[in-house]
Formats: C-alpha cells, structure tokens, sequence
C-alpha cells in the first residue's frame, strides 16, 4: 500500500485519538493539499516545525496500528467476508462501517 495512502486510512482509524492541534495539521496538510510553509503561515510557526509535526503524527498514527492492530484486522476480515454469502457478507460489512 502506498504510504499516503496508508497514513490515510490509519488517520481514518485512529483520529479521535488525535489532539485537535494535529487533526488541523494533519487535515491541512493531506486534505487541504497546503504545503508546510503555507500551514507554518496559517499558524505563525516555522516551516520546520510543520514538517517535524506532521512527521510525528504520522509516526503516532503508526503506532497506535502497531499496537492496535485495528487496520490488520480490518483488512483481514474483509479478505474473509469475501468467501461467504452475499446476504452474510451485506450484514458484516454493515455493522463494519458504522
């Protein structure tokens, strides 16, 4: 999986265990598209502290998976679902997405 798209999908997972400050860094950054001098404007810090910050986050995010394992697991699972029948597999995938 490509890293974005892996910090991504851990964002999805684990954000509300991210503080609001890195929510905003993070959002600005891989949704907003701004670059870390534009974010460093936005709140008067140094475009080298964007960049550190978004780092760590990125590496929080990676560690509460490694912890956690809830991405594993949902990926697992899925591949599972897969083999059932339809009906089964419209009612786990479901109660997954909520």
């Amino acid at each position: 999986m490509e890293e974005r798209e892996y910090i991504l999908t851990l964002y999805g997972i684990y954000k509300n265990l991210l503080s609001t400050k890195e929510r905003e860094y993070f959002k600005d950054y891989y949704f907003n598209n701004l670059t870390l001098q534009e974010i460093a404007d936005n709140y008067s810090v140094s475009k080298a502290y964007v960049g550190k910050y978004i780092n760590s986050i990125s590496k929080k995010l990676s560690k509460y998976e490694e912890c956690l394992n809830i991405n594993f697991k949902n990926t697992e699972i899925k591949k599972l679902i897969k083999t059932i029948d339809e009906e089964t597999r419209i009612k786990i995938e479901n109660i997954i997405e909520k």
